[in-house]
Order: structure tokens, then C-alpha cells, then sequence
């Protein structure tokens, strides 16, 4: 299991609000954990920003991170100027997509490499056959699509004065547009296209979704799929990891009969656009573009994450409204299938009074409740609509 984090001003996760003081907190309690622990700076730096990246990169380096993403060759040199104990690792917004520039980084420090998206896996496994054989190489497998290459975009910056390559994407390719067509000899004569009441989303593309290839992935050789999850929820994560790490689990115990549908369920439990395999089995594949905007598989939510035991019943923060008889899913780590039961009782979490439902009306509104298994903190609950 490996964790990514980043600051707000130096990685594409500007809205985290990851302060050095908490990056220090959590990276040290990840390394508790005995989980690996990346961190981004891979911004395009301005020449101002450089003084900060090195004093970021001299904290990592005293941390003992196992590696730091970087897009910018700047940052490169900088980082392995004060930081020269951790491993460099290239962003896909530096758009790799060929071995030529996968020994190009090599050469200059790098341990691995994560490839541009626009990838076909014929692409790919003639990187794997040409590339340094000690040059890690990590794709990606599953989450949202940018419209610009390899996520390297000026639309936000254009329209919003928001940079999405310093990390404060307002995602204007997810916006509602209204088109009109001019007529050469009538200037300034504006039609409006066919669209519907909403507009229509152009540049608003599909979710990527690999879980069926995953069998031709691992025969690919790649050292790492990488699942997008930036500021996405607990929930989020826990399903999509989840689903990944049983699939992969299942293909190397036994390849001949694996069933990506059970995966694919799993997945489409989760909030997220219309699915597509992007560019991986072809470059002439075009349902990629998701012109509606709806966002999709609405029959389930976010529903809890454990806290902790209190004797024979569950302390949990809730996300959403819960009520005696809603069904919740109990997503359990390593196990595909959830287990499900049914709300019986619920308790105040102070008084320990019996209550019949529970409101999320203040930051980390907790109930009691039973669940019929064992469970451990941070375990995530679903709860079907």
C-alpha cells in the first residue's frame, strides 16, 4: 500500500490544506502503519517558489519519505541538490510517453516513472522492453480524466485565473457550455446549437476504468497502477482500492478464471461520470467524452466510518442521514463482497439515549449502532438509498 500527499502550494493539491506541520504528523503515523509514503511537489514552479520547494525537500529528506513526485526538471535538480536521500519519481503531468524520454529522466535521477495517460498498451510494452531494466514504471488504472495532455491545462487559468498546473484547478472542463454557430457574411448573427436546458459538457470527460484489462496489465510487467483519488472521500477510496487490490489479488491466484463483473459492481457503487478504457486498447477509441454531466450510480452514499468499539456495539462518524432500517454495507479490506445488514437500533453517541435516526448537522456527528461482525477503526460503512 503506498500513500500520496502533498502540500497546498507546491503540489496539485492546493485545496487539501496540507500544512508542512501536518504533513510531518501524518507522514510519521503512515510510517507506523509500515505503509510507504510518496509526496507531490509537482507543480511547474515559478523561479520564486524555489526557496520553498528546497525547504520542503530538506523536511522530506530529514522524514525519510520513499519518494517525492516531481513534473518540473528545475525541481528535479533541486531536490537532489538538498534531498539526496530520496528517490525521484516523474509525474504524469510531465507527459511521458516514450523510452526515448523515460532514459532521458533516468539519466537524470530518476527511480520511476509515472506515464502519461494517452498511453496505448502497445505504447506501453514497448516502454517496458526498451526502458533502463531498473527504471520503475507506474500507470494508471482508474479516476477522472483531464481534458488537457497528461492534465497539463491553461483553460482554468484563462477563464478563472485559477492555475491547474500549480495545483488550483477550477475544473472549467466540467462546466455547462452554450454554443453558437456565425454565419460568415452576417457577423455577429449568433445561432445556438442543439444542447439541452443544462447546455452541454464538451470537454468533460468519462472516468478511466481499467478493472477488465487488469489480466493484460500485470502481463505488461508495470511495477504500479495508479488509482486518482485527489480530494475524493474516504468512501471513494476505500470501494475503488479496495476493489483494485482484490481483483489483482485474484488474477495472481488463479488468472484463468477471473471475472472482472463482480469488480466492475463493486466500482459502480461508487459516485462517478460515465466509465471508458481511454486509449488503452485503442487509439481510435472516441467514448471517452461525456456530454451529459450527470454524474452516475446514485442508488448508494457515503454512509460512516468506524470509530471504535464500545462493548457490544460500534461508535461511527456518519457522512449521511441514517435511520432505523436503512441497509448499510460494511466494506471489509481484502474482501470483495460487503457485508450487509440492516439497522435495528441506534443510540446517541452522549446521552445513550434510543433514537430513530441521526442527522449530519455538525462537523463529526457521531451514533452508536450494532453490527453484526467484528470491525476495526476507519473501516467504511455504505448506505444503499
Amino acid at each position: 500500500m503506498q500513500c500520496i500527499y502533498g502540500t497546498s502550494k507546491l503540489s496539485l493539491r492546493s485545496r487539501s490544506q496540507m500544512k508542512d506541520d501536518d504533513l510531518v504528523k501524518t507522514v510519521n503515523y503512515a510510517k507506523k502503519l509500515n505503509k510507504k509514503v510518496y509526496v507531490a511537489i509537482n507543480i511547474f514552479a515559478w523561479d520564486e517558489t524555489y526557496e520553498e520547494i528546497k525547504a520542503q525537500a530538506s523536511i522530506l529528506n530529514d522524514l525519510k519519505v520513499d519518494g517525492v513526485i516531481i513534473s518540473d526538471g528545475g525541481v528535479v535538480e533541486a531536490v537532489k541538490e538538498v534531498a539526496p536521500d530520496i528517490e525521484i519519481h516523474i509525474s504524469t503531468q510531465a507527459n511521458t510517453v516514450s523510452f526515448h524520454t523515460c532514459d532521458f529522466w533516468y539519466k537524470n535521477g530518476a527511480k520511476r516513472i509515472v506515464l502519461g495517460r494517452e498511453l496505448n498498451k502497445n505504447q506501453i510494452r514497448e516502454i517496458m522492453k526498451h526502458k533502463p531494466a531498473d527504471l520503475e514504471i507506474e500507470m494508471f488504472g482508474h479516476g477522472a480524466l483531464c481534458f488537457g495532455y497528461s492534465g497539463r491545462c491553461f483553460l482554468s487559468e484563462f477563464l478563472a485565473n485559477r492555475s491547474g498546473n500549480l495545483g488550483d484547478c477550477a475544473q472549467p472542463c466540467r462546466w455547462a457550455f452554450h454554443l453558437y454557430a456565425e454565419e460568415k457574411n452576417n457577423p455577429g448573427e449568433l445561432m445556438p446549437l442543439d444542447s439541452d436546458e443544462n447546455g452541454t459538457y464538451i470537454f468533460s470527460s468519462k472516468d478511466l476504468c481499467l478493472i477488465r484489462e487488469l489480466p493484460e496489465i500485470i502481463e505488461l510487467g508495470v511495477n504500479s497502477l495508479k488509482i486518482e483519488g485527489r480530494l475524493k472521500t474516504e468512501y471513494y477510496l476505500a470501494s475503488v482500492i479496495n476493489s483494485y487490490r482484490n481483483a489483482i489479488d485474484a488474477i495472481y491466484e488463479n488468472p484463468d478464471s477471473y471475472d472482472y463483473t463482480q469488480y466492475l459492481k463493486e466500482l459502480e457503487k461508487t459516485k462517478t461520470r460515465g466509465l471508458t478504457t481511454f486509449y488503452f486498447n485503442s487509439r481510435e477509441n472516441k467514448d471517452f467524452q461525456d456530454y451529459s454531466g450527470r454524474q452516475y450510480n446514485s442508488e448508494y452514499e457515503f454512509g460512516g466510518k468506524i470509530i471504535k468499539p464500545i462493548e457490544d456495539k460500534v461508535l461511527i462518524e456518519i457522512r449521511n442521514k441514517l435511520s432505523v432500517g436503512d441497509t448499510l454495507e460494511l466494506l471489509v479490506p481484502r474482501q470483495i463482497n460487503p457485508i450487509v445488514f440492516t439497522i435495528k437500533n441506534l443510540w446517541h453517541d452522549e446521552t445513550g439515549e434510543e433514537i430513530m435516526t441521526v442527522n449530519p448537522g455538525k462537523a463529526e456527528q457521531k451514533v452508536i449502532l450494532q453490527i453484526p461482525c467484528e470491525v476495526k477503526e476507519g473501516w467504511i460503512l455504505r448506505r444503499k438509498k
